[in-house]
């Protein structure tokens, strides 16, 4: 398995379905998962899903400038720091956003989201 080829197609695939179906990443997480989103935690799938989908805008697009990838532990989880810029709705100006995952395995070449903290990138 090669960790840096996990982490882009899982943050290719994470960001992909976040613009185009925010309800189907409840998916990626499990009960037992944390959402850290600009300061407020959320724990578990359906809270973290519910967080997700009421966000107040319909439309987005993210644009990933980076993705670092880091072994986690022995049990072969993975740390996943990413930053990017943001567009949302019909806005012409994107916002610069971190984000890092920390994924663990759930079974063979499967993976899903332990923790998960969120920040956008003022000024």
């Amino acid at each position: 398995m090669d960790p840096d080829g996990v982490a882009k197609a899982f943050v290719e695939h994470y960001y992909r379905t976040f613009d185009t179906s925010r309800a189907a990443l409840v998916g990626l997480y499990q009960e037992g998962s944390m959402l850290s989103f600009e300061g407020e935690k959320f724990m578990g799938a359906t809270a973290i899903a519910a967080k997700l989908t009421s966000l107040p805008f319909e439309k987005c697009a993210h644009s990933v400038v980076t993705v670092d990838c880091q072994p986690a532990g022995p049990t072969g989880g993975m740390l996943v720091f990413v930053s990017g810029s943001l567009t949302v709705g019909e806005g012409e100006h994107a916002i610069k956003f971190s984000q890092m995952f920390h994924l663990m395995p759930a079974g063979p070449g499967n993976f899903y989201v332990q923790n998960d903290m969120f920040r956008l990138n003022y000024g």
